[in-house]
């Protein structure tokens, strides 16, 4: 009973995920768009850098808008009204529109395309877009409601709603006696006045979002590294599907061998000489000046296959040679296919020469 439990209790260690994501599982998770984003960031970004391009570009804005209102009151208010008269006009009004806020647009577009690089790098998928039926299960969405996850959001935005509101509070209640004189100001003091309280408080704003970004972007890696996580048979099973399951690669090594020592033994008849051990070591040798200037290894092998060369060997009338010191030397030298080394010559070359001189040959 005590060992089934232990292997009970070892079965779902090995399934709780507490190991870190594999590279592989990383990529995977990439490719399919879960990766560690925060969407608050390239607002917080882009409400910074457009509240700072009005504190710089500000006063250009003014007199540009002021001067557009001036030609409108002045200039084309006593035009005659006319088809191509409105044309003018409203090509004029739009095209100074375009430039006055060209700025504006194109900063937001680059702080926005930074913002999510440098979270998540260059990523294009289409995951994300495709049609999922289980986004429509209202069950489950009702669960996602009740997540430690769903609590962290609305904590985040209470927390959000409770700072600015309280940022606010206190920048126009030390502005108040400010905003009482107002009454007495003239209009464009007035407007001036209210323009920069609305920025500073827009960039403190900011600058608080861009904080609560932050931490938000910390909280979603987190959660993105804990979904990733895994459990020892899963990174087996990866290491499977990467690599292949160990008994079939056995299996499929097995093949190759026996393919090898096919083709192996298929070159014994080509031989010259046999040179075993006698019993432990066999390498057969085939020497054609057309072909290499020294003798050829066609084949070898230790034990079993040596016993299969020997044989196959005695089949084709294949000379056999006993020199121990030559063939173990040639075995651990020399591969298959590859011309003996240079201090073996003269030990090959006297063997060769009994060999021809078995068969009648003249070297």
């Amino acid at each position: 009973m005590q060992a089934y439990r232990l292997k009970l209790n070892l079965q779902l260690f090995a399934g709780e995920k507490t190991e870190p994501a594999t590279p592989k599982k990383r990529q995977d998770a990439r490719k399919k768009g879960q990766v560690a984003k925060s969407m608050e960031l390239p607002s917080a970004f882009i409400l910074l850098g457009v509240l700072l391009v009005l504190f710089m570009y500000g006063s250009v804005m003014r007199d540009r808008i002021t001067r557009m209102f001036t030609t409108t009151f002045y200039d084309y208010i006593h035009q005659e009204v006319t088809y191509s008269n409105i044309i003018s006009m409203f090509s004029q009004l739009m095209m100074e529109g375009l430039i006055l806020l060209a700025p504006i647009f194109l900063l937001a577009v680059v702080v926005a395309f930074l913002a999510v690089y440098l979270q998540i790098g260059f990523l294009l998928t289409g995951e994300p877009l495709k049609p999922s039926f289980e986004k429509l299960d209202p069950i489950k969405g009702l669960a996602n409601l009740f997540k430690l996850r769903s609590l962290v959001q609305l904590i985040k935005s209470v927390l959000k709603l409770v700072i600015i509101g309280t940022v606010v509070f206190f920048t126009i209640w030390n502005d108040r006696d400010m905003i009482v004189q107002m009454a007495a100001w003239p209009l464009t003091d007035t407007f001036a006045h209210t323009a920069h309280l609305i920025l500073i408080l827009g960039v403190q704003i900011a600058i608080i979002l861009l904080v609560l970004a932050l931490f938000d972007y910390f909280y979603q890696k987190y959660e993105l590294e804990k979904s990733l996580k895994m459990s020892k048979d899963d990174i087996k099973q990866e290491y499977k599907n990467m690599e292949g399951d160990p008994l079939i690669k056995g299996k499929i090594r097995e093949k190759q061998k026996r393919m090898a020592m096919q083709r192996m033994m298929q070159e014994v008849p080509k031989a010259d000489v046999v040179i075993t051990n006698p019993t432990h070591f066999a390498v057969a040798m085939k020497y054609d000046p057309k072909q290499a200037e020294a003798p050829i290894v066609l084949a070898k092998g230790m034990d079993y296959v040596a016993l299969k060369i020997r044989q196959v060997a005695k089949e084709h009338n294949i000379v056999t040679m006993e020199n121990k010191p030559l063939a173990r030397a040639l075995y651990e030298q020399v591969e298959i296919g590859q011309t003996i080394p240079a201090d073996l010559f003269q030990a090959v070359a006297e063997v060769l020469a009994y060999v021809y001189k078995l068969k009648g040959k003249a070297k």
